[in-house]
């Protein structure tokens, strides 16, 4: 079992950066891919990037792909998504989830973590 919970978001202004953080229970961590996903208002939850358990692989939604960057310090049990040039699009609650080793589908979800990007 795998508690996350997401930290960072906040209000920032279109151009501007913030930094999301998802802190891992579980003393698995390091085996788990681990993604991020967001949900505007009205829309479904779409997939923003994963990075693999040892951080060799990272994948990017085209959307946010260079001004987004995913991140995992697996000593401490987190990963990271710095956001760079935000866009009002990219208001949404975020989430991070984590996905076993063979599995197809993410088994771990957080609460979510609310980002608005005022223009």
């Amino acid at each position: 079992q795998v508690q996350l919970a997401e930290s960072g978001g906040g209000l920032v202004q279109a151009g501007g950066s913030l930094r999301l953080s998802c802190a891992a229970s579980g003393r698995t961590f390091n085996t788990y891919t681990m993604g991020w996903f967001r949900q505007a208002l009205g829309k479904e939850r779409e997939f923003v990037a994963y990075i693999t358990w040892s951080g060799g692989v990272t994948y990017y939604a085209a959307s946010v792909k260079g001004r987004f960057t995913i991140s995992r310090d697996n000593a401490m049990n987190t990963v990271h998504l710095q956001m760079k040039s935000l866009k009002p699009e990219d208001t949404a609650i975020y989430y991070c989830a984590a996905r076993v080793y063979g599995d197809a589908s993410y088994n771990y979800w957080g609460q979510g973590t609310q980002v608005t990007v005022s223009s």
